[in-house]
């Protein structure tokens, strides 16, 4: 998610750089641990509520993860002003380890080493296109605002 750090730093020199190097270290952490700790709670709250063989908690945390970073960065860089920390934070800790396309990918392989070829095919167009349907959502909801 090159995006939201490769932006140049307003004073060039090497010691405000490796400064604002370690902050956004530490941002992107805490994003995160907050992240990786959501996704754990909501696949196990899904596969408790859901039994299935289809992965319905990645699915369903791909798609809302795909919302919540289209609505945030068309909300940061179209409507507000917000600080780089927002976007290290939100959506490069917190939606880089909350979203889950490893998951997804050998979630689709075990389905497919399986022979479950609906299954597999239904994941693939479901992750996808939702996902990219989320994405899109909430960058309108972002600039309905």
């Amino acid at each position: 998610m090159e995006f939201a750090v490769n932006r140049p730093w307003a004073d060039d020199s090497y010691q405000t750089r490796q400064e604002n190097s370690v902050v956004a270290y530490l941002w992107i952490a805490l994003g995160a641990v907050a992240g990786a700790s959501t996704r754990y709670f909501l696949s196990g709250y899904i596969a408790r509520g859901v039994a299935s063989s289809f992965p319905f908690g990645t699915l369903i945390i791909n798609i809302t993860g795909s919302l919540l970073l289209g609505f945030f960065l068309v909300l940061a860089s179209e409507r507000m002003l917000v600080d780089v920390r927002w976007r290290w934070l939100i959506a490069i800790g917190f939606c880089g380890s909350y979203t889950t396309f490893s998951s997804y990918a050998f979630e689709t392989f075990a389905l497919f080493e399986q022979g479950q070829w609906l299954l597999v095919g239904w994941n693939i167009v479901a992750s996808n296109v939702l996902c990219l349907a989320s994405v899109l959502a909430g960058a309108a909801l972002a600039r309905w605002l």
